[in-house]
């Protein structure tokens, strides 16, 4: 039986989980910027994301803020990073922007995947995005900014 003085021995690894969880690379549930979080770009696969494709998602971000910000409504993201794993599960090309953390698919539930696309084709004309590979489908829009112009 412990007496009371040696209890604090029970708390100090306990206090070491709390400190690591904190410590954590973690990025889930945190804020990416005023309208995203890192939550909706994570793969749906669970896979970790490494840190170079995080500091793509957050250059990619800067640019969905501004495409935000032209639509006027907040932004539903369906696929931002893929782990090649998921990739493949998904049929995505095998070299897919989404592996890079370059990629995002999107929609906006009362605009149509036209009017969302005629705006992102107007910030890119106006330099106020970068230039990158854009595709229209028939429930979402797809938008990378590998910096070269591709459309489907």
């Amino acid at each position: 039986m412990l007496k009371r003085n040696n209890l604090w021995l029970l708390a100090i690894p306990i206090g070491f989980i709390v400190l690591r969880k904190l410590m954590s690379s973690n990025t889930t549930n945190k804020k990416l910027s005023k309208n995203f979080d890192w939550k909706e770009f994570e793969s749906k696969d669970g896979a970790a994301m490494p840190e170079d494709i995080k500091k793509n998602i957050q250059a990619l971000v800067k640019d969905l803020e501004v495409i935000r910000s032209a639509l006027g409504l907040p932004m539903k993201i369906s696929s931002g990073y893929r782990s090649p794993a998921q990739n493949e599960k998904v049929g995505g090309k095998s070299q897919s922007y989404h592996m890079k953390g370059m990629a995002v698919d999107f929609y906006v539930p009362t605009l149509t995947t036209k009017q969302i696309r005629d705006v992102i084709e107007t910030l890119i004309s106006q330099g106020k995005i970068k230039q990158g590979g854009l595709g229209n489908y028939p429930t979402w829009v797809h938008y990378d900014n590998r910096g070269t112009k591709a459309r489907w």
